[in-house]
This record gives structure tokens, sequence and C-alpha cells, in this order.
């Protein structure tokens, strides 16, 4: 017996220590989207690497002890096709619990682009030539709107769908696109949002979808799964009066809301298993009134927000922990017109802004990488007649501004160091009456 006795202590002895050893360290994952290319290696701690041949959540094999620091790496890029993949929230100390918030985001030259198009209710599709920027209709395209007045659209971050907001039948519709050819199907029947969907976006890990209604002084919050959305239970979310943008942070940890009619900026933390959004402490933020476009740096440590009304820009530098925004000295920027899109490159060296210095004109602004502040960039460019939506190629090359009373889209080559944008060959091209908004895949 007494033997007997002596193994049984030693064997829970034994398995102590090996809970210890498991307890002590943690491991470290997260979520990878929009990998289309192969080959692509992730490295923890310049020592555990991790292969990864398809979208959705990752693991180490190796944990981390508590107490230690993780540092999430890219060590190999994808290829065939080549891509860019970036590690946001990669690098911590582990504190008792296992990480699983890395968030890894692969894209490339751009593909296709969507433009919504108001008053004609069809969403035109275009395959992009990534040497020039020359923009050719997708066979099929323009297609019919699920909806009444498509305003805004945004593709997810796996470029499966595409989500477009209709403002007068007050509803999401989804899209699933096809990756040969661009070419749209009706994924479903349109979900109801709050009254006048003015904006949508899709959070990094694309787990959760985010309407602003305008009409209803909310946000609807959605998840997703294939495409399908499914309002969580809490939803909606009041904030400030007629939200008018939407952006989320490169980290996936905050949603900032532009409330255009008075001047704010509300800014809720997410909730990275529910998708449930709370306001954080100090919001709303001041801006100025007309608050329609709001663009974050990709280093999530400068935000920008055109203030249509107010004839400016303002600049913030944001506390990535916490999500506040504090406004850069001299802020907010007057830009002699009223802005009306904004967009950051991918380096974070320039903003682009639709609408400014002049009526129907393009700038580029230097950012000044340390305090934030905003430098026009050589000469503004004229566009087409009221440019009311701009956004960036993934690559940096490109910059597309749909203008909504001339029903064109004007494509401009981006000087690499100046920033300075130059119409290509070709451009405006056409598309449907009204063109609202615009998004690159």
């Amino acid at each position: 017996m007494k033997n007997l006795k002596t193994l049984m202590w030693i064997a829970i002895a034994a398995a102590g220590s090996v809970m210890l050893g498991c307890g002590a360290k943690y491991s470290i994952g997260g979520t990878l989207t929009g990998l289309m290319g192969q080959g692509l290696v992730l490295e923890d701690n310049q020592g555990d690497s991790l292969s990864l041949a398809s979208n959705g959540t990752f693991v180490f094999s190796d944990g981390v002890k508590n107490g230690d620091a993780y540092s999430v790496t890219v060590a190999t890029q994808p290829s065939n096709p080549a891509q860019t993949c970036t590690v946001h929230n990669g690098s911590g100390t582990v504190d008792r619990a296992a990480v699983t918030h890395v968030i890894v985001s692969c894209t490339q030259a751009g593909r296709f682009a969507y433009v919504a198009n108001q008053l004609a209710n069809t969403i035109s599709a275009y395959l992009i030539d990534a040497g020039t920027g020359f923009l050719t209709q997708v066979s099929g395209s323009p297609f019919t709107s699920s909806g009444t007045e498509p305003t805004a659209l945004t593709v997810d971050p796996n470029s499966e769908f595409l989500y477009v907001v209709n403002e007068t039948s007050n509803t999401v519709a989804v899209y699933s696109i096809d990756n040969t050819t661009g070419a749209l199907t009706a994924a479903g029947e349109p979900g109801a949002t709050g009254s006048e969907p003015e904006a949508v976006v899709v959070d990094p890990t694309d787990q959760f979808v985010y309407v602003a209604n305008l009409g209803s002084n909310t946000v609807s919050a959605y998840t997703t799964a294939s495409g399908v959305l499914t309002e969580i239970s809490n939803s909606p979310f009041a904030v400030g009066a007629e939200p008018a943008a939407l952006k989320i942070d490169p980290n996936g940890n905050f949603l900032y809301v532009g409330n255009f009619a008075d001047g704010t900026v509300s800014v809720l933390a997410i909730d990275p298993t529910t998708g449930s959004l709370s306001e954080i402490a100090g919001s709303p933020f001041a801006s100025a009134v007309g608050a329609l476009s709001i663009a974050i740096n990709p280093l999530d440590t400068f935000a920008y927000v055109a203030n249509e009304t107010d004839d400016s820009i303002s600049e913030y530098t944001v506390n990535s922990s916490t999500g506040a925004l504090t406004l850069v000295s001299g802020s907010p920027l007057g830009t002699g017109s009223s802005p009306e899109s904004l967009a950051v490159d991918p380096q974070g060296r320039f903003l682009y802004a639709a609408d400014v210095t002049s009526r129907n004109y393009a700038a580029a602004y230097s950012i000044n990488e340390s305090s934030g502040a905003l430098a026009l960039s050589g000469s503004p460019t004229k566009s087409g007649t009221f440019p009311i939506s701009l956004a960036i190629d993934p690559s940096g090359a490109f910059a597309y501004v749909a203008n909504y009373s001339s029903a064109d889209i004007t494509v401009y080559a981006v000087d690499s160091s100046s920033g300075v944008l130059t119409a290509v060959s070709g451009s405006p091209f056409a598309a449907g009456s009204g063109p609202r908004g615009i998004a690159i895949d």
C-alpha cells in the first residue's frame, strides 16, 4: 500500500509539472484574410514558423511563456499571384491567456472596381489593368441593384462578397464576386437596416459588417458567414446626429463614425467575439460640421475627417490602445472647397481628397510622419463634375474618383515620390447615372 501511495504521488507530481508546463505557455494565433497566392510563411519570435495556404484562423505550434513578449512577422510573402501581407496586433506580452487577435491581411494590385450608381439603381463593375489603371466594363455590367438608390459599397477582406447599402429601400444587399471575371450575383435577399443607410464597412477579420443609418442616428451591426448577414441581438447602436461615414482601424479594435449634422466622431470599441459596440471614454470627439468621410493611416497613428460643410479636414493623432482622438495642432485644415472623400495610400505617406482646393478637383496632401499634419503636395488635379467618392488601389499606384454629376470615373496615376495625381490615358470612364460610391477589389 505504501508503494502504491508513493507511485500515486509521483504520478500526481508528474502530472502537475506537465500542467504547470502547459500553463506556463500560451498559444499565439489570429485570423488570416485575403490570401490568394502560395508560399506564405509567418514567424513568431524569430523561431516558430507557420506555413499557411488558406484564409481563416491560425495558431502557432509552439506557445509563449506568460510574461514573455511575442512578435508575429511575415517571413515569406505569397507568390503566384504576388501579394503583400501585413500583420496587425502582431506584438505584445503574454498575460495569462492565449493570444487570438493577431490579424494578417493580404492584398495585391486591384483587379476589379465597383461603383454604386445611385440614380440608375445599378452597380457598374470594371476590370482593372494593373499596369495602366485602365478600366474595362465586366461582361454583364452594369448589374441591376437589389435595392433602391445604392449609395455606398465595400468588398470583404477575402474578396468574396460585395456589400451595398440602399438609401431609399433601407437595406444592405450582398453580392458574390466571381473571382475570375469580377461579375456579380445577388446572394439572397437584402437585409433590413435603419433609416437612410449611408455607409458600410467590414471588419478586418471578415466577421462583422456595420452600416451607418443617417436617418435614424444609429449603426446596425451584423455577423457575416459566407456572405449571410445576421443582425446581432443588441443592434442597432445609437451614435451622433446623421452618421454618414464609417471606418475601422487597421487592428480591428474600434469603429469610427463621422456624424454629419453635429460635426463629431463617435468611437466605438468592437467586441472581437460578438461584434457588439460600446462607446469609449471621451467619445464623441469634436470635428466640424459636415463630417462625411474618415481615413486612418496604416500604422493606426493618425486619422482624418472630411468636413464637407466646414470646407476643412480635421487631423488627429490616434491612441491605438484606447481608440481616442486628439486634434493635431492647427487642425482643422482649410481646403478651399467642400471635401467629399478621403483615402490614405498603403504606405501612409499621403492623404488623397476629392473636391478640395477648388470645386471639382482632387489633391494629394503629404502626411508629416511625426505629427500627422497635412501639407498640400504639388498642384491639385481637375476631376469630373462633383467628385464624391475616392478610392486608392491596394498597390498605391492608382487613385479612382467617382464623379456624381458627370456620371463617370476619373483614374489617376500616383507619383510615388510626390503623391501627385495625373489622369491616365482614356480617363474618365463612363459609369451609370449618379455614381455615389466606389470600391476596389
